[in-house]
């Protein structure tokens, strides 16, 4: 019986509504252990997860049984719903609309796992925009200024 074999890497990175600083860094693990779990129940494999306040990245082994947009939208949802029941803000927490999806190969796997899990260290030089900028022209991605992310920097 024929099987199918795949290997496939990719970057997801998507930002807090209104790019406020809402993930609170005593709340960072609990939020990314959250999300780990509803990777890891579709399929994929988690390699790397980390971010800041207002932004996260997520590098996975991706199972081609669900598209990425799919898998976004589940990740968005189900950590949305985790972080309101959890009731450490005051205020409304939603992600901004979109994300951006980057794909790599093997070869690439421990830089990209590095990158992520040094975010503290990058944005101490760089801001989120020129981070997301320079992943869109590093990837040679077309886009229009007025579709992305809302920022604030």
């Amino acid at each position: 019986m024929a099987n199918t074999y795949t290997q496939l890497y990719i970057q997801i990175i998507f930002a807090v509504k209104g790019r406020q600083n809402l993930i609170p860094q005593k709340h960072k693990a609990d939020v990314y252990r959250y999300i780990t779990g509803v990777i890891q129940k579709r399929k994929h494999k988690l390699l790397a997860i980390n971010g800041m306040q207002d932004h996260i990245h997520i590098f996975l082994g991706w199972h081609p049984s669900q598209s990425i947009s799919d898998l976004v939208n589940n990740i968005k949802t189900a950590s949305t719903k985790h972080i309101k029941e959890q009731d450490w803000m005051p205020f409304a927490f939603s992600w901004q609309i979109g994300y951006g999806a980057f794909s790599y190969s093997r070869s690439h796997i421990d830089a990209v796992v590095k990158y992520i899990l040094n975010q503290e260290e990058h944005h101490k030089k760089r801001t989120f925009r020129e981070e997301y900028l320079d992943f869109l022209n590093k990837f040679d991605i077309p886009f229009e200024e007025q579709y992305l992310f809302e920022f604030y920097d």
